[in-house]
């Protein structure tokens, strides 16, 4: 069978990294196009052999009529958007190209979409809601449950493993000496995640590094807060990465103060051998999930945070820094699962016609 993936972007986010773990996975003929140019997750895709397609910088009924074409020269059997942006126009270039059987992903719509979805989501057979709070979303906007599947975001455990040659080579670029005991945090900085409390917890912590991955509106204040706090010396911003790898590879212990994550980056950390302490993260916040080297902070507790921090890097030292067993939340989260249920909702959708 032959798949169109459409996606707005191939850039660093979360959306992207998960659609190129599926396409690596799924039994069938794929390509993508994406609605604006491709980044590095679109070349990670070309070099793993995946045909991408750009769509150029078009708008509105243009792109609708872009992606009919395409999808009519490439002879697709199903067409499969993700993330609203795609979603909308995707759904409607594949009905107007004659192709019946479209899926959707949605990982985070806004609440500004809720008032256009149902007209757009009739036309694909089933949407895939990427956590179980987008699902109640979607039937908050009046979409049938039977048309909505729950399958969870997922991470390639393998992508994550530890190499302590990565990591000498990413402490020596970053100015990090080779014995520091180093704190992490990825993310976007924005302020709702909450990288101040990390910043102000590692003043806490004597002698720890803080390496923070990513970039955002909130460096400027996070760098003055660095400042304020007296830690400036001993706070890393490594920019964003196509990848955490090598970045988590530096660190000792990882801290995720976001408390309205889905927590994805917190599984990544544990696929690394990394002990790690969180706010959010909807995988391990199940009741049956127990997980080695993993602690979840005490909401409204501004000690929480310094204290495990201690705590964490004492049990570091004791074991000479060397890594934990790589851990994972179970099978649920694991990229081969979600390539296996996306495949069963393409097949559900052949039989729907």
């Amino acid at each position: 069978m032959r798949v169109l993936h459409v996606i707005s972007a191939l850039a660093e986010g979360g959306p992207e990294h998960q659609l190129r773990l599926l396409v690596r996975r799924l039994p069938h003929e794929s390509e993508v196009v994406t609605l604006s140019r491709p980044g590095a997750v679109g070349d990670a895709l070309r070099a793993g052999g995946t045909t991408v397609h750009e769509l150029g910088d078009v708008r509105d009924f243009a792109t609708v009529v872009r992606l009919r074409r395409l999808i009519r020269r490439g002879h697709f059997d199903l067409v499969h958007t993700h993330v609203h942006r795609a979603c909308v126009p995707g759904r409607f270039a594949a009905r107007l190209a004659g192709v019946p059987r479209v899926v959707a992903t949605e990982h985070d719509p806004t609440g500004e979409a809720g008032r256009f979805y149902r007209a757009g989501e009739r036309l694909a057979r089933v949407t895939i809601a990427a956590t179980a709070s987008v699902a109640d979303r979607l039937r908050g906007w009046g979409v049938p449950d039977n048309r909505i599947a729950v399958i969870p975001k997922a991470v390639a455990a393998d992508e994550f493993t530890f190499d302590p040659a990565i990591r000498a080579a990413v402490r020596a670029r970053l100015g990090i000496p080779p014995g520091a005991a180093v704190v992490g945090g990825v993310g976007r900085l924005e302020p709702g995640e909450r990288f101040d409390r990390l910043i102000r917890a590692v003043g806490e912590v004597p002698g720890a590094t803080l390496l923070l991955v990513g970039d955002g509106p909130a460096r400027d204040a996070l760098e003055r807060l660095a400042d304020i706090e007296g830690i400036a010396d001993r706070v890393v911003f490594a920019g964003a990465v196509a990848h955490a790898r090598e970045m988590l590879c530096a660190m000792d212990v990882f801290a995720s103060p976001s408390e309205r994550t889905y927590g994805l980056v917190v599984l990544e950390a544990l696929a690394a051998g990394l002990p790690a302490l969180y706010a959010r993260c909807e995988p391990l916040d199940a009741p049956a999930a127990r997980v080695e080297g993993v602690k979840r902070l005490t909401p409204h507790d501004r000690e929480s945070l310094p204290r495990a921090l201690r705590v964490e890097l004492l049990c570091c030292a004791e074991r000479g820094f060397r890594r934990l067993p790589p851990r994972t939340a179970g099978t649920r989260y694991d990229a081969d699962h979600l390539a296996d249920e996306v495949d069963r909702v393409y097949e559900q959708a052949g039989r729907r016609l």
